[in-house]
């Protein structure tokens, strides 16, 4: 059984070979080709391709099941979950994708969320912040700089996101009901001497003491946070995984 929580994440604009994408096609469902067929740019049909492959291929590492065998389920707020095959292991997964960059958290039955985002997006910051965050996050993202709110804005907005895939809700669950206290000391997420993001709730049934939530910078222009839901007291060893899908290696 897993005992850790693992996140792969690859770069999509790197994988242009002809005959590991025909590779990709060839493990995905008839259901994921066409989600795929129907995407109108080339840049986007890419990384609906590339995601997939990479759920499979990395699924298939805990099992000794081929990554075309996995069967999948959306939840009743459209989450896609594990449904077969009979054989498959107690796993839970989430993915995320943005400009460059996809990533996807498998761990053991216990409900994990990602998010990615490319900070780079041209977005105002405190309008998206006063209309979405709520009333604790807002007053402490206006204490900070212009060049902090740049850095904090996506921080809370993908534990936020986190969160929310993490418990199988979309945004309608109120992004606003639910506050992530950061380090206020401006270290970096790579920084080891930084705390861990804590939640808190208002008007939701949920117990702050069973969440982890970790933050991570994959590239100098992106952002990245998980959620997991570990159970009073507990917590869950986090391995990152730079990769490259790779069914022939399964």
């Amino acid at each position: 059984m897993l005992t850790h929580a693992d996140v792969w994440y690859v770069f999509p604009d790197a994988i242009r070979n002809p005959e590991l994408l025909n590779d990709y096609q060839a493990i995905l469902s008839d259901d994921e080709i066409s989600r795929c067929e129907r995407f109108c740019f080339d840049h986007d049909r890419h990384l609906h391709l590339v995601a997939w492959a990479l759920v499979r291929t990395m699924l298939s590492s805990y099992a000794n099941i081929s990554p075309k065998a996995w069967e999948f389920r959306n939840n009743q707020h459209g989450r896609p979950e594990i449904s077969g095959p009979a054989s498959a292991p107690e796993l839970r997964f989430n993915l995320s994708h943005t400009e460059s960059l996809i990533a996807c958290i498998v761990a053991p039955e216990l409900d994990v969320g990602i998010d990615v985002e490319d900070c780079r997006r041209d977005i105002l910051r405190t309008a998206v912040a006063r209309r979405y965050f709520s009333a604790r996050e807002v007053a402490a993202f206006e204490r900070l700089t212009k060049d902090e709110q740049a850095v904090a804005f996506f921080e809370y907005w993908t534990l936020k996101e986190a969160y929310l895939k993490a418990v199988g809700r979309g945004i309608s669950l109120g992004l606003g009901r639910f506050s992530f206290k950061l380090d206020d000391r401006g270290l970096s997420v790579d920084d080891p001497k930084r705390k861990p993001a804590r939640i808190s709730f208002d008007g939701l049934n949920d117990d702050p003491a069973a969440w982890q939530f970790a933050q991570y910078q994959p590239t100098p222009h992106h952002a990245m946070a998980i959620a997991i839901r570990c159970g009073v007291g507990k917590n869950l060893g986090i391995r990152l995984r730079k990769v490259v899908p790779s069914p022939a290696s399964c």
